[in-house]
């Protein structure tokens, strides 16, 4: 890395911690019940809505609670898209969005995936971008708050028989954290140039002469809880590498600040609730040291740039050092250090916003931004996600340990015990599951092979991001794979629902037992989880278990594509 990359690497890091510490005393507040005003605004809310906010309920309750309630929101956001052409704010007089690909993007936004099949500004109207896209990025990210407050109790609850109120859960998430965080940031993107009106797209002269239609919209709004909430989805094709979402590299700073801004903060807020802070700083070690690992990696790999490129500039007399690297796909205006960063942070943390184009950087390049998601999404990951899906591997790390020593695992003074080892087994298992079963199809099919249009290790790559991205709930793509067909619609739209709840559903389930439970004492034979020795066992448990069931598919993708161009040179 250079040191403009290690400055902005640095630099990052440290606001990042400065503004995660304040906020996480803010979230911990809030989610139990102790903003005063906030109770007061929200009685009246519930009792329009017949709920009971001081009742309590279990697991089964709560899950099923959550399962309606995004189930409902998959109805509302296929409906707003079919029905579109006669809805108003509608002004460049978009048609009703395809059946396949309204579904498709029902579940994406919903499962806080956000993965896009289809170009925004020429799809979707402004009340199905306000009312569909944007009021889901609220609740999906409020989703995923509720599920990791909810298993943070069970740690924190002994001899008990609830795990919260789940409509309780939800309303704070979203009113009292997403919902201020995001009209301050939305503000701030205004400021600097983002875009945010109902007017009609304009008609504006080249300099050519011709005419070209800039698309308009509500940018501002959609953009601060894209990022806050870890969604992803842009309101613009080329999302936030288009100028009206990110203008500036201040901008392109504050971004990449916000996507990791809320799961950092639950770091804290994990220690605060179980009564000690060193569990808190424990994970988020884990979470940085991967992160860093990564966001180096992946920048030499871009510095690199393309062996093939220098020879052929060797040849020409030209020089072959390509001091510039790999600029293929990449904004200008950020170039190789903040691209891969910006690669490295959005794929790290679920979010699947994109500045630089996935699918033009160099194999080994490209495979980090891949590993990231397929590891669960757990290095700071999205918004809730990213903490409940490391505290899975945080169990089965204590569970190997215990297996070593001889003793039975405990965590946070609980007994790790058989039922929570296979509902830890579950959410851990099923998303690879998803992603191997369908890229296995999708490159025996006919159909699934139609959609790739880059033959060999390349094009077998970017079928494995998509239904990585997909059953991770990332979002992001390499971009080179036609998946706007029926085929992958239906397939992708499968593996992010299932993703989503086949992880949330054993979470829940994990925290019920866990809040059950009598706390036991610590003894000198137990194993410590908040020093040095824990973050290692951490770290090489995501390592060992999230990535061993993809090492044959990445052999076969990003491995051989390396070797291929650099044996060819």
């Amino acid at each position: 890395m250079t040191a403009a990359g290690w400055m902005q690497l640095v630099a990052f890091l440290a606001l990042l911690l400065a503004l995660a510490w304040p906020l996480a005393r803010g979230i911990d507040a809030v989610m139990a019940g102790r903003f005063a005003l906030g109770a007061r605004i929200e009685a009246p809310l519930y009792r329009l809505a017949g709920v009971h906010a001081g009742e309590e309920t279990g697991w089964l309750r709560y899950t099923v609670g959550l399962l309606i309630f995004n189930g409902v929101g998959v109805l509302a956001v296929y409906a707003l898209q079919r029905l579109q052409a006669g809805l108003p704010l509608n002004p460049a007089g978009m048609a009703a969005v395809a059946p396949d690909s309204a579904f498709n993007t029902a579940i994406s936004f919903v499962t806080n995936t956000n993965w896009q099949g289809y170009g925004g500004e020429a799809t979707m109207s402004y009340l199905t971008q306000m009312l569909g896209l944007t009021v889901q990025n609220f609740l999906s990210a409020a989703t995923g708050i509720a599920v990791v407050v909810a298993l943070v109790r069970g740690f924190a609850r002994h001899s008990a028989r609830a795990i919260g109120n789940v409509w309780v859960d939800l309303t704070r998430a979203t009113v009292w954290i997403l919902l201020p965080l995001s009209f301050v940031f939305a503000l701030v993107l205004v400021s600097q140039g983002v875009i945010q009106t109902l007017s009609a797209y304009v008609e504006a002269k080249t300099l050519e002469g011709g005419t070209q239609t800039l698309a308009m919209g509500p940018v501002a709004s959609q953009l601060a809880i894209k990022l806050l909430g870890t969604n992803g989805g842009g309101f613009f094709n080329t999302n936030s590498a288009h100028p009206f979402e990110n203008p500036s590299a201040l901008t392109n700073f504050l971004q990449m600040l916000s996507i990791f801004l809320i799961p950092a903060a639950l770091c804290f807020v994990f220690g605060r609730i179980v009564g000690d802070l060193r569990q808190g700083w424990a994970v988020l070690a884990a979470m940085t040291i991967l992160f860093v690992v990564a966001a180096i990696g992946a920048t030499w790999a871009e510095q690199q740039g393309n062996p093939a490129l220098a020879a052929l500039g060797a040849d020409q007399a030209v020089s072959a050092s390509q001091p510039g690297g790999n600029m293929e796909g990449k904004e200008a205006r950020f170039g190789i250090n903040a691209s891969a960063l910006f690669a490295t942070i959005t794929t790290a943390a679920s979010c699947g916003a994109v500045i630089a184009m996935h699918d033009s950087f160099t194999p080994l390049g490209g495979a980090v931004p891949l590993v990231l998601i397929q590891l669960g999404e757990v290095v700071f990951g999205g918004v809730g996600a990213g903490l409940y899906g490391m505290l899975l591997f945080a169990i089965m790390g204590v569970f190997i340990a215990g297996l070593m020593i001889g003793r039975t695992p405990e965590y946070l003074g609980k007994k790790i015990e058989a039922h929570e080892m296979k509902m830890v087994s579950i959410a851990i298992l099923v998303t690879p599951l998803l992603v191997l079963l369908g890229t296995a199809l999708a490159v025996s099919s006919e159909a699934g092979r139609a959609g790739i249009p880059n033959p060999g290790p390349h094009g077998f790559s970017e079928v494995l991001y998509a239904f990585s991205s997909a059953a991770n709930n990332n979002g992001s793509a390499f971009a080179g794979l036609s998946a706007d067909t029926p085929f992958y619609n239906l397939m992708l739209a499968l593996a992010m629902w299932f993703g989503r709840f086949g992880v949330i559903v054993p979470v829940l389930a994990i925290a019920g037992s866990l809040a059950a439970k009598k706390r036991l004492p610590a003894t000198p034979g137990t194993l410590p989880t908040h020093g040095p020795l824990f973050v290692v066992l951490l770290i090489g448990t995501v390592l060992l278990v999230g990535l061993l069931n993809y090492v044959p598919a990445l052999a076969l993708g990003p491995l051989v594509e390396h070797l291929m161009l650099w044996s060819a040179t």
